[in-house]
């Protein structure tokens, strides 16, 4: 995702300066796109004055800002951290106030459209932070993404993400249910897709992932362990407020599955793996 950012970035006329915990990652995209390699997290914090960060976790956003080499110290008073990565909303609320006591802005960014959307500039995106934050964030995330939606303050950006990842998650349910459906008819699955999707039925993950269920292409757009990354948040999130998500919990099982049978690093759409064994009828 943070490869297919920052070439956009670059192409689109913003400064770049790039760091990776991974220095040979940095190296390679700094050489092959001619920008710039922080050699660490505060030396890249000290030149920017804004800071994009796209990584894993909760606690990798809060190691890279307040860690013992962690980038708030060094950023400037009045400069501006715009999180692009997926993670706890009570933690993003937390890392608001945080750097908003230095004088620092804060916006949470989370993306979607998998890798894809990242190589492309696509993505879609929804914002969490105040309106001079998010007014100051708009021109770099128009580098980078096609929707940009101000959600509210900051955490209500990642509160939105999870509400798309437990739409993603249940549409590859359905979507895996129908290829499976459709093939134990015998229909020809790729006119049945060409068929269906320009209907109610259509849908992003149907357009884009039943083809490659079809040609039997499992590299990651996204893959099932930051899905399952993602889930892990939704749920824990989801008992907070007291709203059961009886889909997405069988779901996330349905991942755990093939996390234990080691396809954690394949795409999301795999998810038909872990349903296909159940079908008498299924040739794949």
């Amino acid at each position: 995702m943070g490869i297919g950012m920052v070439k956009n970035l670059a192409s689109k006329g913003q400064s770049v300066r790039i760091f990776n915990r991974t220095a040979a990652k940095a190296e390679e995209l700094a050489a092959s796109i001619g920008v710039e390699k922080a050699a660490s997290i505060p030396e890249l914090a000290a030149q920017s004055s804004v800071l994009m960060l796209c990584v894993t976790n909760s606690i990798d956003v809060e190691e890279c800002l307040f860690g013992a080499e962690g980038a708030a110290a060094k950023l400037a008073k009045g400069s501006l951290v715009i999180d692009t990565s997926t993670i706890s909303p009570k933690v993003t609320e937390s890392i608001a106030a945080r750097l908003a006591a230095m004088g620092i802005g804060f916006v949470d960014a989370p993306v979607s459209g998998g890798s894809e959307g990242a190589a492309l500039g696509t993505l879609a995106i929804m914002a969490g932070g105040t309106d001079a934050d998010f007014e100051r964030a708009k021109p770099v995330l128009e580098k980078i993404g096609t929707r940009i939606t101000h959600m509210g303050e900051a955490g209500k950006g990642q509160v939105t993400k999870l509400l798309n990842q437990i739409l993603v998650v249940v549409n590859m349910l359905a979507v895996s249910e129908a290829m499976m459906f459709g093939e134990a008819a015998g229909l020809d699955l790729r006119k049945a897709v060409a068929a269906v999707e320009a209907g109610a039925a259509g849908s992003w993950m149907l357009s884009k992932r039943a083809p490659q269920i079809l040609d039997d292409y499992w590299l990651p757009g996204f893959m099932i362990d930051l899905q399952q990354k993602d889930l892990d948040l939704v749920l824990e999130y989801s008992r907070e407020i007291g709203v059961p998500l009886l889909a997405t919990s069988m779901i996330s099982q349905l991942y755990g599955r093939l996390q234990k049978d080691g396809k954690g690093r394949l795409g999301n759409h795999s998810l038909i793996q872990a349903l296909q064994p159940l079908s008498a009828a299924s040739k794949r």
